[in-house]
Order: structure tokens, then sequence, then C-alpha cells
């Protein structure tokens, strides 16, 4: 029987506005093999929902270009995005979710309650997430227009520096301790989303940034696709200290398939076994308990391991959770119910 589950990251959004072709909503109800997510395969696979990024992408960068911090390496991380260029491709992708919507290939929810619904109804279900705020303004004016058209969580950073704090970079052999905390105005957006019922995502966010949300925030602390620092030493990853505040918050954490964040040796190559994924779930359990472990691909923006490759390929992870001997309502949790009770006590 094929396990349902929640998807907490991925960047289809950004892949289908990246693509040549102009119907977008045909590319994904149709099919997409090019791409790690499309409506057919999210069927296919058991996929109920997710959040669905929008990412503003570098300017004239690539991923491999983003350098170490200047304590580690010399480096830096890539420029700051201005808005108006933020905003226009952040409206693009918004302008692609709600097509889809139109032409009934998902639902965009803003409630625990909408998305067992749309669910139960068989339709994909989808959180409007913010990858980075460089879309909003520091009056939060953008803030407020987002959130009424179904904006429902935001990661305060992607891997550089915006006007509300600062990211960290891809560094492996590094920890996330890089750089300052949260701005005056990053501080007072993490208060407005509170207020709101916007979710905070801690992935990408650096260790003061993280520390300056915790103390804030009353909600659950969350990173949607993020793993173990202690066995993939990337600043990606989160360290023991991260763990146990998220933990302590009731919040959840979910296992990023990029083989970079997986990997030992941090690189980039898709060359793994499920049971390195497994090993990343047994860790995360151990420091945030079976209420706290969740799923967040990152497909559509990173290099997946072979076994997985795409959506198709989680059924394989949850049967390798089975295998192990997790237990048919431990995995059940873990692929969807956790993700949709933090929904419940982060937006409502």
């Amino acid at each position: 029987m094929t396990i349902p589950f929640f998807d907490g990251h991925n960047d289809t959004l950004l892949r289908l506005l990246d693509d040549a072709r102009p119907d977008k909503v045909d590319l994904f109800t149709r099919g997409m093999a090019e791409a790690h997510i499309d409506l057919p395969r999210a069927r296919e696979a058991g996929m109920a929902g997710g959040f669905f990024a929008m990412f503003p992408p570098p300017l004239k960068s690539s991923l491999d270009k983003v350098a170490a911090s200047p304590a580690t390496s010399g480096g830096e991380l890539p420029p700051q995005l201005d808005i108006a260029e933020a905003q226009r491709s952040t409206n693009a992708m918004a302008a692609i979710l709600f097509r889809l919507e139109r032409a009934g290939a998902l639902l965009v929810c803003r409630s625990e309650a909408e998305l067992r619904a749309a669910i139960a109804a068989g339709k994909l279900a989808a959180i409007y997430h913010h990858e980075g705020a460089e879309a909003i303004d520091t009056d939060l004016n953008a803030l407020e227009v987002l959130y009424a058209a179904g904006f429902r969580s935001l990661g305060v950073t992607w891997s550089r520096a915006n006007a509300f704090g600062t990211g960290v970079p891809f560094k492996h052999g590094a920890d996330p301790d890089i750089g300052p905390g949260l701005s005056d105005a990053g501080k007072e957006l993490v208060r407005a989303c509170d207020r709101l019922g916007v979710m905070i995502d801690l992935s990408h966010l650096n260790a003061a940034g993280f520390r300056d949300v915790a103390a804030i925030s009353s909600k659950p602390l969350v990173a949607t696709h993020s793993n173990v620092h202690a066995i993939c030493a990337s600043t990606r990853n989160l360290v023991d200290w991260q763990l146990a505040a998220i933990r302590e918050s009731g919040g959840v954490v979910g296992l990023n398939y990029a083989t970079g964040f997986l990997r030992p040796d941090g690189k980039m190559e898709p060359d793994l076994e499920l049971d390195l994924m497994v090993r990343h779930v047994e860790a995360l359990l151990e420091a945030l308990g079976e209420d706290g472990v969740a799923l967040g691909s990152d497909f559509d923006g990173a290099t997946m391991p072979t076994p997985i490759k795409d959506v198709t390929g989680v059924p394989k992870l949850l049967q390798a959770l089975l295998d192990k001997g997790f237990g048919d309502e431990l995995v059940r949790k873990i692929a969807l119910e956790n993700w949709l009770s933090l929904v419940g006590r982060t937006m409502g």
C-alpha cells in the first residue's frame, strides 16, 4: 500500500519558470521528464502535497560560485538581490502556482484544515512559501498583500544576506555560526509573521539569526530542508544546540535529500545508498523525537541520490524506514502527519 507523504520543500515553480516552453500548466499536468516533480509522477508516488517555494535566483551567479565566509576561507556570500528583481521573479512563480490551482492541478492551502480537506479530496495540497525575504519591503507592506494572497511560509534568507538577515554559504567542514544576526527589520518581520500565522523556516539562516528567531518567536522552530551536521558537516545542516532548540519548541525538521547535505564528504554527487538517508533520519529522531521529523526533499533544486532520482523514489525511502523496523505508525508520521500537525500549530 502506498504511504501518502507531504514534502517540506521543492523548487518546482522555479523549474517551471526557467523552462522556455510557454504553457507551464501543461508542462506540470502532462509531465515534465527533466523535472523531479510533475502531477502524474506525484500521484503515482503518493505525494499528498508540499511547500512550493518561490526562490528568486541569484543574478549572474550559480550555486557552484557561492563562496565560503571570510572567517573560513576568504570568500563572500553572493551579493544581495534588488527588491524589484526579487518581486519580478517571485510574482512570476506565484502566478504559475495560481494558474495551476485554477486548472485543478493543486489547491493552495492556508491552514491544517484546508490541507486535510484537500488531501481527503485527492487534490495535491500546496503551501505558498518564499525561500528568502527579498521580495518583502522593510515596511512590511508586501507581507500584508502576500498574506491575503495565501502566502503562509517564509524562509528569512536563502544562502545570502538581505535586509532582514544573513544566510549561510554552501561550505563543507564548517558550521552555521557565520555572520551577524537579524536586523531590526528582520526582528520585526518575525514578530509580524507570528501575528499573522506565517511559518518561519530556519533552513539557510545562519546561527545568529537562528538564535534571534528562537528568542522572538512564540511558534515552533522549523527547518523545512536540513540535515544533521554531526553526519555531514555542512553549514546548511543543524548542529546539536539547534536541534535541541527545535525539540524544546515542539518544532520539525524535514530531511533534505540533496546529496551534498547527506554525504559525510559533502560532495554533490548522486552515488549514495538509502542507508545514509536512514542514518540521518535515525539521528533526527534521537534529537527531536517522533513528532519532530518529516521530509523536505529539495526536489528541483538539488542533486538527488541515485536511488531516489525524483518524486517516484520517495516510496523507496519510506520502505527503507519500514525495513529498518521503524513501524508503520512512525513512518506515516514522518511522511505526512508531522507536517500537518506543525501547520496547525504555526498557521492555524
